[in-house]
């Protein structure tokens, strides 16, 4: 197995090496040959398995992610950067050259992208594990599945059915909290809502995605037009559902006829 990292903070790197002991029922069938973040050591492939960790933001990435591909039996994508572009895709909807020469003093000397790309847009991708970050047992499932030849068991519902699980009061509905749980892919366990903090969006739109019906929600629960852009543009920001929806003009159409 092999761990790869590109435009990312590594925090799905860390969920990786934060499974621990959880990991040692698997040690005697998985021979880790490259993963920079917990060794120096490293293999020079073919890999059976490979998670890639992080966007695809500059034309080196581009070029290095073929090459992962090529030696890659099967490549997994791990994360909201991976799976969807990640913060950093918020340059897609905003000039890059601008917000590169307000970071870097000689913006000349950085190459990079005008998108940050999920890597599924860039090479074939044979499964998707969505999260900011992601999920621990989530992880170990893909895991397992690839080690067992099957597909990995993981849920496609929205963030509404754990909330129901848990026996946890909807806050959109009783306290007229905005809350994208409805739209979110589930993965965290309701975590927010359990505490009373609507969804965030953390792991991305769900498989039941309904975003011309859900804004109208948004809208009555008090958020504006940019409000509800501002919403859908957090860690996933270019996920095709959430991009499509979080323009503007798209935002007022789904909305009220009363502009903020």
């Amino acid at each position: 197995m092999a761990v790869w990292k590109f435009a990312s903070c590594d925090g799905c790197q860390l969920t990786l090496l934060d499974c621990e002991d959880a990991l040692l029922p698997l040690a005697d069938q998985v021979e880790i040959s490259y993963f920079l973040e917990a060794t120096s050591t490293t293999g020079p492939g073919p890999f059976d398995l490979s998670l890639v960790d992080g966007s695809i933001t500059t034309p080196e990435d581009v070029a290095r992610i073929q090459r992962v591909r090529a030696v890659s039996r099967h490549l997994v994508t791990i994360g909201a950067c991976a799976t969807a572009g990640g913060i950093q895709a918020l340059r897609n909807f905003a000039d890059v050259a601008e917000f590169r020469a307000a970071v870097y003093a000689s913006p000349e000397y950085v190459d990079t992208l005008a998108d940050s790309t999920a890597i599924a847009l860039n090479v074939p991708v044979d499964f998707e594990l969505r999260g900011c970050p992601i999920d621990r047992g989530q992880l170990l499932e893909v895991i397992t599945a690839f080690l067992a030849g099957r597909r990995p068991d993981i849920p496609d519902h929205a963030v509404c059915f754990p909330c129901k699980r848990r026996g946890t009061v909807c806050l959109p509905v009783a306290r007229g909290v905005p809350c994208l749980g409805p739209v979110t892919h589930d993965g965290c366990g309701a975590l927010c809502p359990a505490y009373g903090r609507g969804c965030y969006g953390c792991f991305g739109p769900s498989g039941s995605t309904n975003l011309p019906a859900f804004i109208p929600l948004l809208r009555r629960d008090g958020l504006s037009e940019t409000d509800v852009v501002r919403v859908l543009r957090t860690f996933n920001a270019a996920a095709p559902e959430f991009a499509a929806a979080s323009t503007p003009e798209h935002a007022v159409d789904q909305g009220s006829e009363e502009r903020p």
